[in-house]
Formats: structure tokens, C-alpha cells, sequence
């Protein structure tokens, strides 16, 4: 049970949004947000596994991000390997074990070096694991499924393609969190959040806090999921 005794999801994921709202609001740089949005991350995380959750993803960066500015990119590139690099040691002394979904074509050098040597370092870890959504797109991951069962000559089934999803051993969202306002999914997690609990809030992503977060999961136990019976 969580610090709600409530029921817990087994999985939450996180739609972290309006980290370049939550800087403007403060006439700050674009960047400050999402500087602030990934410690904030990083917390929440931490909080969850510590309620309980044993898998935790979060949308860091999709496929559509290319299309920001070349600046915005290339922070939002280095800062992920900053902070994979910075918080390795956090997560792992933690007991979290780190994956990653996601092409890698396209992506730095450097970026995956990082997050290469926080999966192999990590990879015994049982705690609970920590899924970072990168250079993710949820139709295109479907497709690549899809397409590795079609090379293989294999037959597509639910089952087959959930074996071919990234990370395959993250099992469906169960309960959706989305900050900013937004009420929608933007591509994320399509394929394991066919039954998730979705829950909006109002927040800029960096204003987030242990509070909403503890107001989520009681809010999930709270609500009947029935799973289309």
C-alpha cells in the first residue's frame, strides 16, 4: 500500500509537460524549465518507488521534439546525459533498475553512451524500474514491433507484438499523469495504455509536487477499473 493505503497502480506513467511555460511564467529561460523539470523528475520517481510503484516511465523526449530549435535540442540532449550521469549512483544505490524506449537512430554519441552505461550498471537491480521514454513515439513503436515480427516471418497476435514493444518487460500504464492542463496523450505509451487511469493537472510539470503526487495515487485507488467488463 502507499502512503494512502489505498491500491497502487503497478506502473505510472508520466506525461511531463510545461516545463518552458513554468519559465516563462517566472520570466525565466526556456532552458531553467527544463533544467527544473528533470530534478523534479528525478524526485518523483523516487517518491513513487518509495510509495510502492514498481515501474515508473516518463516522456523525456519524443519524436516530434526535433522539430523545436536546434538550442533547445542540443540542451535537451546534453542535459539528459548530464543527469543520467549525475543521478546513476541515486537510482542505483536505490535498487532501480534503468531501460530505455526509444529509436536510437538519430541520437547523439554521447547520449547513448550515457544511458548504455546506466542500463548495463543497473541491469541486476529489483526494486523497481525506471523507464525513459527517448526519442519515443508511440505509433512508431508499434510499427517497429510490427515490422520485427513481419521480418521473422512471425504471426501477429496481441501477444507477439507485446513481446516487441521496447523495454518489453514494462507491463501496461496503469495509471497516466499528465501536468500543464493538457488532456491528452500526445503519442505516449499508445500501445500499454488501453486501460490506463488518466489524470490531468493543471500544474506546470516543475511546480509538481509529492503532495500531487500522493492526491494521484489515492485518486487511482479510488476509481473502479474494470477493464472493459
Amino acid at each position: 500500500m502507499s502512503k494512502t493505503d489505498t491500491p497502487l497502480p503497478t506502473h505510472i506513467g508520466f506525461i511531463i509537460d510545461g516545463n518552458r511555460r513554468w519559465a516563462k511564467e517566472r520570466g525565466l529561460p526556456t532552458l531553467e524549465g527544463h533544467r527544473k523539470g528533470m530534478e523534479v523528475f528525478k524526485d518523483m520517481s523516487l517518491e513513487a518507488f518509495d510509495s510502492g510503484v514498481k515501474y515508473v516511465s516518463a516522456y523525456i523526449f519524443s519524436t516530434e521534439n526535433w522539430k523545436r530549435t536546434q538550442e533547445e535540442v542540443s540542451y535537451l540532449m546534453g542535459m539528459v546525459t548530464k543527469a543520467v550521469e549525475k543521478h546513476l549512483d541515486t537510482f542505483h544505490k536505490a535498487g532501480i533498475k534503468l531501460v530505455m524506449l526509444g529509436q536510437r537512430d538519430g541520437l547523439d554519441s554521447k547520449v547513448l553512451q550515457a544511458v548504455d552505461r546506466a542500463v548495463e550498471k543497473t541491469k541486476d537491480n529489483v526494486r523497481g524500474t525506471l523507464g525513459l521514454c527517448f526519442n519515443y513515439g508511440g505509433q512508431q513503436e508499434i510499427v517497429d514491433a510490427a515490422q520485427a515480427l513481419a521480418d521473422a516471418g512471425k504471426m501477429i497476435t496481441v501477444e507477439s507484438l507485446s513481446q516487441h514493444m521496447y523495454a518489453s518487460e514494462m507491463p501496461a500504464v496503469d495509471l497516466i499523469i499528465r501536468t500543464s492542463g493538457e488532456n491528452r496523450l500526445s503519442g505516449f505509451m499508445l500501445w500499454r495504455s488501453a486501460y490506463s487511469e488518466l489524470y490531468f493537472v493543471d500544474k506546470n510539470w516543475p511546480a509538481f509536487t509529492s503532495e500531487d503526487l500522493q492526491k494521484a495515487l489515492l485518486e487511482y485507488g479510488h476509481r473502479a477499473r474494470r477493464f472493459g467488463a
